[in-house]
């Protein structure tokens, strides 16, 4: 009765709540224990956040399988790391450390720094950047060095004629030509890739020895038909702040040492006509360091290419000398990278062809430089001037 007093004297709807209420209560033990894990789940949370040292928490993740190799790949292994001790111990003996470097080149004229990979993991104790012989190279002109396998003339053949870029030299020899050499390739695969595929083939490019693989680049060039040059470094007068990179021929080396640093700059592809200087302006200019190298290049049955940048070169009287192929760069066509200096340029090298039968420009692979000789290529013939691959505009030269 008294809870139906209770019932009469509670306002309406407030009895039938609280009966609820008392109904779905949970008990005080197991809501302490509710809250227990609770508090537990917040503490782990927190310390894991405070305390777990991964910079790529959260980050998507990738699983890989690792296959463990045969039998036949561990006895292949086994070898290869056998010559690879034998080399090791060869460099320990003298040759230079060479392996994987980064090194940073500084222009001399505006200051621009780049850095750049020297070598990879199959450059390492001087060996060849590549285990795979490059396609088209004729294993005749192949002499084995301590660093690799460097050119040589065999069976009356030489490398500057086998590797010659083809050209129509009958045409040649009744009209005005033109040679543009693109350099600085190997470093930095995107503008190398774009001066080999943007480029006609009768451009020649020059490679550097340096970059992850020189080879892989040198070989992409002339299966789009390119000549192709090898470019050694040489000492600026600013030498080592301006630094052409690792194995730099140094007037201050005897010719042993320098003859023995142009061996591993030989070696770091094949398939090159000829070479050519990569900065040098001290050392180009003195008879004493220059003439070893010219001989030796000469000897191995390559051509020779001076960039101009030195006035006082003597690799021409030193390349006549040995009755070798030569050339010299009349002017520098991206001296100053705008398009109206390029184009002004592109026409000046124009009329020195006009002029003397054959003129040679150098350019770097700016993408500037690229797209303006893409351009200046297709119309060139039709204005009397016949674009030529270095090789034919050296050979021409010589027979006037």
């Amino acid at each position: 009765m008294a809870e139906a007093a209770d019932d009469l004297s509670t306002p309406l709807g407030q009895g039938t709540v609280a009966r609820r209420a008392r109904r779905f209560r949970l008990p005080f033990t197991a809501t302490q224990a509710l809250a227990t894990l609770l508090g537990l789940f917040l503490v782990t949370f927190v310390g894991f956040a405070l305390f777990n040292d991964d910079p790529l928490g959260g980050e998507p993740k990738a699983r890989i399988v690792l296959r463990h190799p045969g039998p036949e790949a561990e006895k292949a292994a086994a070898a290869h790391s056998g010559s690879e001790a034998k080399s090791s111990a060869k460099q320990q003996a003298g040759s230079p450390a060479t392996g994987h470097q980064t090194v940073t080149i500084i222009d001399g004229s505006s200051g621009k720094r780049q850095d750049f990979v020297v070598g990879g993991p199959e450059a390492k104790d001087g060996h060849e950047p590549s285990k795979v012989p490059m396609a088209g190279i004729d294993q005749r002109l192949l002499e084995k060095s301590r660093y690799g396998m460097i050119p040589v003339m065999a069976d009356g053949l030489k490398p500057f004629t086998v590797y010659a870029a083809e050209a129509d030299r009958a045409k040649a020899a009744k009209m005005p030509v033109v040679a543009v050499v693109v350099g600085g390739l190997g470093i930095g695969a995107a503008k190398t890739a774009d001066a080999i595929m943007k480029l006609p083939p009768a451009v020649t490019l020059a490679f550097t020895p340096y970059g992850a693989e020189p080879a892989k680049l040198a070989e992409r060039a002339r299966a789009q038909r390119h000549e192709i040059l090898l470019q050694v470094p040489m000492e600026p007068f600013d030498y080592p702040d301006n630094d052409p990179g690792p194995q730099t021929l140094l007037s201050t080396l005897g010719a042993e040492q320098n003859l023995d640093r142009l061996h591993w700059h030989l070696s770091r592809f094949q398939g090159y006509a000829g070479i050519a200087n990569f900065m040098g302006a001290r050392f180009v200019v003195s008879d004493n360091v220059m003439q070893p190298i010219v001989r030796e290049a000469a000897k191995r049955g390559l051509g020779y290419f001076d960039d101009g940048s030195a006035p006082r070169s003597v690799a021409a009287a030193l390349a006549a000398g040995q009755a070798m192929p030569f050339a010299r760069a009349d002017l520098t066509i991206d001296a100053v990278p705008t398009t109206i200096e390029i184009d002004r340029a592109l026409s000046k090298l124009e009329t020195m062809a006009r002029e003397r039968g054959s003129a040679v420009g150098i350019a770097s692979a700016l993408p500037i430089s690229i797209e303006r000789l893409s351009a200046w290529c297709k119309a060139l013939e039709g204005r009397g001037i016949l674009l030529v691959p270095l090789t034919t505009a050296m050979l021409k030269s010589k027979s006037n």
